[in-house]
């Protein structure tokens, strides 16, 4: 194995870890926003969090002495990052508030395919027929678990479907975004989206009054948004540590943590569809991964004959 091989390779293994973790934060940020919007309108949901998460990356960019403002952060990429950002942000919360975790979170897998297509597209990634095939795979399992047509489809699944998408969409413009633009800048411009996201559902839908917040679900909101600040991070340094269609698929580990906490927390029931559909999305991202460990140890013969 080369040094170049070597370096890609614990770039991936680092990048995977950070995905994983991640993807653990994430999950209870999920669960924390949930209980929060049980008691509190949820544009007040989302600006608390938003202002919170923006507040802290400051901070953060700030004691590093990383520039938050100047030409980068206004490139196209970043805002494509944030009209992304502020859609999926909305479309996500909207869906914690108003169907089960673990729909929301089973829906959400579907990010990586998304993702991994997107980066073939716009990145000119590798994506043989298997990735295609998983592509295909996993869009069925997509369905299997919004169940279109059926007695007990909700249209509110919907929500979900919108705020995957958007996901998919900040995470390629995250790749995108200019090299100089440190994660805890970019930390604070995706925060801030939440608060606008927020403000522009306060104002246009909502138009609920905000509340004093009352102990527990202040308290809940706060260990959101640390929680969400960690997830962010870890998220902004898997996607810009290694391959992205690497990395990706360790998103699903997601829906472990996310059904686990909906079943023990929310007393929630998992229902035949969406076990079988999370198990297909699954499948496909485990279609996705393969190819390229194949691939990396096809580059490696080449490079050591």
């Amino acid at each position: 194995m080369t040094e170049t091989t070597a370096q890609e390779t614990r770039a991936n293994l680092a990048g995977s870890l950070w995905m994983v973790a991640g993807m653990a934060a994430f999950a209870v940020e999920d669960a924390m926003v949930k209980a929060a919007a049980a008691s509190l309108p949820i544009a007040e949901v989302l600006v608390l969090f938003g202002l919170g998460g923006a507040l802290l990356f400051a901070v953060f960019a700030i004691v590093r002495g990383e520039p938050m403002f100047g030409a980068d952060a206004l490139s196209r990429p970043m805002r494509v990052r944030a009209c992304f950002e502020v859609t999926a942000r909305l479309f996500y919360v909207l869906a914690l508030a108003l169907t089960p975790l673990s729909a929301t979170t089973a829906i959400l897998q579907a990010t990586p395919i998304v993702v991994v297509l997107g980066a073939a597209i716009l990145f000119g990634e590798r994506v043989g027929w298997q990735r295609w095939t998983a592509i295909l795979v996993g869009l069925v399992g997509v369905l299997i678990v919004l169940r279109p047509g059926a007695e007990s489809f909700s249209a509110l699944s919907v929500l979900a479907l919108v705020g995957m998408l958007g996901f998919a969409a900040r995470d390629l413009a995250s790749r995108a975004a200019p090299r100089s633009i440190a994660t805890a800048v970019l930390g604070f411009y995706g925060f801030a989206a939440i608060v606008l996201a927020g403000a522009a559902y306060a104002l246009v839908w909502e138009r609920k009054a905000f509340v004093i917040p009352e102990p527990v679900p202040a308290l809940l909101l706060s260990a959101a948004v640390i929680c969400g600040v960690l997830a962010y991070a870890a998220l902004m340094k898997a996607m810009r540590t290694g391959a992205v269609s690497v990395v990706t698929p360790f998103r699903y580990t997601r829906l472990i943590f996310g059904i686990a906490l909906g079943v023990l927390v929310f007393g929630e029931r998992l229902d035949l569809p969406t076990v079988v559909g999370s198990l297909v999305i699954v499948l496909a991202g485990i279609i996705i991964l393969k190819p390229s460990a194949a691939l990396d140890l096809a580059r490696a013969g080449r490079r050591t004959s």
